[in-house]
């Protein structure tokens, strides 16, 4: 088991991994230590190496980036391993909001995990947390799924597994696959269900649609389907 010591510092320390929160709309919201921290490790490693690029140039920072997503997660969390066994510091993000939270991530901090190299958390801005506090469905308790399958019949699998669960449901969502997705919840948990769908959240054109499922399946394909969005099921005996 591996063990890490807190660190209150802004000065990244050696032999370190920090997972680093980054806007996930406005720049504004970046945190003071997340700022620090991204100025002056070692290295950045990034899901797209030209949006965190941009990021560290609002910034005035320059840092080493090195390419960290889906396509080259295994070889390259060794090499980030093994830089951080070498007493360097890194930083991973994604292009935004919160790394390994349905973005890369994972895989890495499991890899440091393993060799028990100090992992250290640098929260701030996530889609998921900023939704759930702005809904208006229950907070209590809630499952958060991730992105579901492209294919339409294991999201109708998922959704009846589910519509009888005692907490709320958060899961992320294509702009691809949103209007078929509305229209399968109506159809599966029924037009009174509420739900929330939000999109673009922290942005220009961040919209929240909050109701039964009819009326926000309704509200969201006469709208601009543009976008990213977190979708939110409530339990079947919320009333809103």
């Amino acid at each position: 088991m591996s063990e890490t010591t807190s660190n209150p510092s802004l000065t990244p320390l050696p032999g370190h991994l920090y997972v680093v929160a980054t806007p996930i709309g406005k720049l504004a919201d970046i945190t003071e230590r997340a700022r620090s921290i991204l100025g002056s490790v070692d290295y950045v490693a990034c899901e797209d190496t030209r949006t965190t690029g941009l990021l560290l140039t609002r910034y005035g920072l320059r840092r080493e980036l090195i390419p960290y997503h889906n396509h080259n997660e295994v070889a390259a969390a060794d090499l980030i391993v093994e830089k951080i066994v070498a007493g360097k510091s890194v930083a991973v993000v994604s292009d935004a909001g919160t790394p390994s939270l349905s973005d890369p991530g994972f895989r890495l901090v499991r890899a440091c995990r393993r060799r028990a190299l100090p992992v250290i958390p640098v929260p701030g801005a996530s889609a998921l947390t900023a939704v759930l506090s702005a809904a208006g469905l229950p907070t209590d308790g809630f499952l958060f799924a991730g992105f579901l399958p492209p294919k339409s019949a294991a999201r109708l699998t998922f959704l009846k597994r589910y519509q009888d669960f005692d907490y709320t449901l958060a899961l992320y969502e294509s702009c691809h696959r949103i209007d078929k997705f509305a229209e399968e919840i109506v159809a599966t948990l029924g037009p009174d269900r509420i739900v929330c769908i939000a999109k673009e959240v922290t942005k220009l054109h961040e919209t929240f649609l909050v109701g039964k499922s009819t009326e926000v399946r309704d509200r969201l394909l006469k709208g601009s389907l543009k976008g990213e969005f977190v979708v939110l099921i409530a339990p079947s005996d919320f009333v809103l």
